[in-house]
């Protein structure tokens, strides 16, 4: 069953583009897939270490003006752009995290803040390379496509990073690296005195995750062809990859691609529905407070719980029936 549910759940992803009536809902699926791509990236680090960031678009920011500057300003061929962006953030975040790991818990979460707010103040303000306010303008690199061929484009191009993240979570957790990183998870301290590099683990699982987050903000640049330091370097931003982890489920594979399906679309709706306005931010963070008060594990948790206790009860009534 499980096999069928992920066939059927690839061929409806792969599908959506050419079922829906206009080219805005393919726009609101390149959206949903990108959140989804980022919280599953995100979920390296908070679900499977248990470590929160809600500092996360600082990567999403430096991927997508690291790849917007190579291209506009350097001219450089938009493959090589977006690599070269993405190993860059990779390595700023492994250089950061040797310094953020060293703390646990609320520090760490406002390291992440600190971050990020750094990184937004730093685009705003270097105006001459930025652009600041103004917002950098990156060409298309598709420039022979209209608006509406390129969502299109550009929706493949996320759907292939939401795979190849899953991927990669579904190995890692797998994986003797991601025994210590759930070992952290549980206990850090206990993990450290059963010999695991818990410093290490912890600064690699950061780099992973914020390579992902910057592949994902360069082909957003790329997409949207204009960058706003208030957007892509926004708390709001990062915290909605947490809402999405922690709505679907941190510690499963698919729990942030639920949460992101649920998440994105009701985000763009309210902003449709609302204008451009600061009520559907407030939605979110109160989303946010429900969740973590009221649900911290998410709906794929619940549903696991109540399955095992039907099988349980399943059990149990067959030995009574043995009996």
């Amino acid at each position: 069953m499980r096999i069928v549910s992920s066939l059927l759940l690839v061929a409806a992803a792969l599908a959506y583009p050419w079922l829906v009536p206009n080219y805005y809902l393919v726009y609101a699926g390149v959206l949903t897939v990108m959140y989804a791509a980022m919280a599953t990236s995100w979920n390296i680090l908070g679900g499977l270490s248990g470590y929160v960031s809600l500092g996360h678009s600082a990567f999403f920011g430096l991927g997508a003006y690291g790849t917007g500057l190579l291209v506009a300003r350097l001219g450089w061929p938009w493959p090589l752009a977006l690599g070269v962006s993405t190993a860059g953030v990779a390595l700023f975040a492994a250089l950061v995290g040797v310094a953020a790991v060293r703390v646990r818990g609320a520090s760490f979460v406002i390291v992440t803040i600190a971050l990020v707010s750094a990184m937004n103040l730093l685009a705003q303000g270097w105006r001459s390379l930025t652009g600041g306010s103004i917002a950098l303008q990156v060409p298309s690199p598709f420039a022979g496509l209209h608006r509406g061929q390129t969502h299109l484009l550009f929706y493949h191009l996320f759907l292939a990073l939401l795979a190849a993240v899953l991927l990669a979570w579904w190995l890692i957790s797998r994986s003797r690296y991601g025994s210590g990183l759930r070992a952290i998870r549980e206990d850090e301290d206990k993990a450290e005195s059963l010999g695991v590099p818990t410093a290490a683990y912890k600064v690699v699982a950061l780099a992973l995750s914020a390579l992902f987050v910057a592949l994902a903000g360069g082909l957003y640049a790329l997409w949207f062809g204009s960058l706003d330091p208030i957007f892509v370097f926004s708390i709001v931003f990062g915290a909605s990859m947490v809402l999405m982890s922690l709505l679907g489920g941190r510690r499963h594979l698919l729990g942030p691609l639920l949460g992101a399906l649920i998440v994105a679309p009701a985000g763009e709706y309210f902003l449709i529905a609302l204008g451009e306005t600061q009520i559907h931010l407030t939605a979110t963070g109160v989303l946010l407070v429900l969740v973590v008060l009221f649900m911290p594990e998410g709906i794929l948790a619940r549903r696991w719980r109540r399955d095992q206790n039907r099988r349980a009860g399943q059990v149990l009534r067959g030995s009574d029936g043995g009996a």
